[in-house]
């Protein structure tokens, strides 16, 4: 098929140039002797084979995949959902909720934050604004993660809770630009973050 492309343009462009023909019909006879060789052949197409198709892998050919989607037919434990390619949540998960390497990375962003919040009063008193913002976007993201995460017991959920209200005050009034209510909402999410790792 490709090699007949091929031939097919190099006659077209032996025509072009003969002298007959004016500059516009030599340009169209290449352009057209061009696009004959690149276009390509039905990649999926055989002889005498009428279309594939499969709805949700339930109706039509199972074997074809609606939508280059498998629909779990190509796995082989049950999906979260017909539409993922993620198994269900068991033993065999890639992720464990109750991981011990979880519960210490949760620490480790925990202790990291009690330093970041002390920084935030040199910031504060400097009325560094943009930094103060920064730090409690920036890694307090984290930090709420890992308090939630770590809270099983409703009375540390409720100084998980007391600490995200801190650090959500201290973000309001440097955003307001408030220096007295940013330095006490400091204070007080540093106190909150204390009163919830003792409790852990």
């Amino acid at each position: 098929m490709k090699v007949s492309a091929i031939f097919l343009s190099f006659v077209v462009s032996a025509t072009a140039f003969s002298q007959q023909s004016t500059r516009r019909d030599t340009i169209a006879n290449l352009i057209a002797g061009v696009g004959a060789a690149l276009v390509p052949a039905a990649a999926n197409a055989a002889a005498g084979e009428s279309p594939r198709f499969s709805v949700f892998g339930l109706i039509g050919d199972g074997t074809s995949y609606s939508e280059g989607a498998a629909y779990g037919s190509d796995q082989a434990a049950k999906l979260y959902s017909s539409y993922s390619v993620y198994g269900k949540q068991g033993p065999d998960s890639v992720w464990d909720p109750n991981d011990p390497g979880a519960v210490v990375r949760k620490q480790k962003i925990i202790a990291e934050s009690k330093v970041r919040l002390k920084k935030l009063d040199t910031y504060i008193s400097r009325k560094e604004w943009f930094k103060v913002i920064n730090e409690l976007d920036r890694y307090m993201y984290e930090t709420r993660g890992a308090v939630k995460g770590l809270a099983s017991t409703p009375d540390q959920k409720a100084a998980a809770a007391a600490f995200v209200k801190a650090i959500e005050d201290t973000n309001l009034a440097a955003r307001q630009k408030k220096q007295e209510p940013c330095f006490a909402a400091a204070k007080q999410a540093i106190e909150k973050l204390d009163d919830f790792t003792a409790k852990l």
